[in-house]
Order: C-alpha cells, then structure tokens, then sequence
C-alpha cells in the first residue's frame, strides 16, 4: 500500500527526534491581516529555538483570518515541533498549514546539523530550461513567469483550479482537466500542492515528464518523499537572517534580502539517511 507523503514526512522527522534533541517551538509569525499582493504576505513563519525557520502559505481559503483570530499564536510556544508537524496529516487546512510549516523547520534544523547547504539559484522556473519543442506544463498560474516560457519557443499549459481562468491565452492555454498534463515533458509547480491535497493526483499524470520541479518559498520540506514521485527538482527558500525575515512578515515588507532561493536536484541530492548520519549531536 502507498503511503501519504504525510506520512513519509513524519516516518523520517521520527527518526530525527530518535538521533537528536529537537528545539522547540519559539513563536508563529504571522503577515499582516491584509497582506500586500505578492509573497511578501502570503506566508506564514513557524521558529524554532534554535532559529530555523520554516514558512508556509496561508491564504487557502480563510486559513489566514483564523490563525490571526488566535490569540497567542495557537499557544504553539514551547511546543514538541514534532507534535506540531504530525498535524500536516489532518484534515483541516489550518492544521495542514501548521503542521507544513513545522515539517519545513524542522528540515532546516536536519540541514543546519548535517551541514548541508542547498545550491543558490536565481532561476524562478526550476532550471527546466524551455525551448521550441519542449510542451511545459505548469501547475498553478505564475503571472510573471508566462512570457519568458512563450517566448522560448515552448508550447505552455497551465492547470488551474480556478474555472474562471480557463481558455485559450496569447501564445498558451489554461485547463482545469490535469490528464492535460500527460503531454508535457516539463513541468513546474507551485509548492501550494503540497497544502491543497492534489500533489499526488498531478504527480500521476506526468510519469512521462522527463523533469518536473516544484517551487516556492514553502516547498522547504525534505525532498525525498517528492523524489520518490517522481519530482526531480525541489527549489525552496533559505533563511539567512531569522531576525530580518520575522520583522518584515510580520510588518508586510519585501523580505527577500533576508532570505535566498535554493534549488536540491534529485540526482546530486545526498539522501535523508545520509544528512541524518552526519548531523552533529547537541
């Protein structure tokens, strides 16, 4: 029987509770109640005590509006972050998204001990490199992304939940059907498919794509169960300044100075076992 990839996450943050002590949970950041257009507000941070960060989207459906009716932040203060994390098999969004943002700090707590630093990357499309020939499939609509891909020469097709979206476009054309996908050879996803339960269905309808990345500032999570899936490339967001990144989420400023894409390709990935042979004890 296939397993959730929620619970693939949760089998391996196990075995790291098992070899080391883990931090716990400092405080949830929140972006404001009516955060600016663009990703500078559409997440949210969850801190552990030794500083990893772990970000997660919060604007599916009213999952912002709730967590900012809490007071005290949920009293996740001094929490078992890996308590926390396990609530990303519930089926309530909000837990989803805490517990997501829980299971990406606690990725960067494995990565900061192990040592390992994930590859800088200033290529917001995965490195799938389009060209004429090349039929791209995108999961999610990434606006600023659209003209470089029809530029390429590449035939672009978008899957969206939104029906009102749907139709031909200028040079590509957005469906709500994913069996759509099955032609593509390229593929690039918002890491949003990791909270609204499709991953798996989308996954399954690109087995032929020689490349499929998912990207985003909450796609932190450990790659592996994503490799076992068939995602070849995981680009996330490094945090680089803890103290920076708290300030301008919480006040809706840019925060991309205090913080740098990454991308982990699956073939020079070293592996969670390996990470978790080489973290280093308290």
């Amino acid at each position: 029987m296939t397993t959730t990839i929620a619970a693939d996450f949760t089998s391996r943050l196990e075995r790291l509770a098992g070899r080391l002590a883990l931090p716990r949970v400092r405080a949830l950041h929140l972006p404001p109640p009516q955060p600016a257009p663009g990703k500078d507000g559409e997440f949210c941070a969850l801190e552990l005590e030794d500083g990893s960060i772990g970000l997660s989207f919060v604007l599916l459906d009213d999952t912002l509006a709730r967590l900012r009716a809490e007071p005290g932040g949920r009293g996740l203060a001094g929490a078992d972050p890996l308590a926390v994390a396990r609530g990303y098999a519930g089926a309530g969004v909000v837990e989803r998204t805490i517990g997501f943002a829980a299971v990406n700090a606690l990725t960067a707590f494995l990565f900061g001990r192990a040592g390992f630093l994930p590859d800088e990357s200033a290529d917001s499309i995965g490195l799938l490199d389009p060209g004429p020939g090349d039929r791209i499939g995108m999961i999610g609509l990434f606006p600023p992304l659209l003209a470089r891909i029809v530029r390429s020469g590449a035939s672009l097709t978008v899957l969206e939940l939104k029906a009102h979206l749907a139709g031909e476009r200028d040079g590509y054309r957005v469906t709500l059907d994913a069996g759509e996908l099955r032609a593509c050879n390229k593929v690039l996803s918002t890491s949003t498919i990791l909270l609204n339960d499709t991953l798996d269905r989308v996954v399954a309808c690109c087995r032929q794509a020689e490349a499929f990345a998912v990207v985003g500032p909450g796609a932190g999570c450990l790659p592996d169960p994503l490799f076992d899936r068939g995602v070849t490339l995981v680009g996330g967001t490094w945090v680089v300044d803890g103290a920076a990144l708290r300030d301008a989420l919480r006040s809706g400023a840019p925060w991309g100075r205090s913080a740098r894409k990454y991308a982990i390709r699956r073939d020079r990935y070293p592996g969670f076992d390996a990470l978790l042979a080489r973290a280093r004890l308290a």
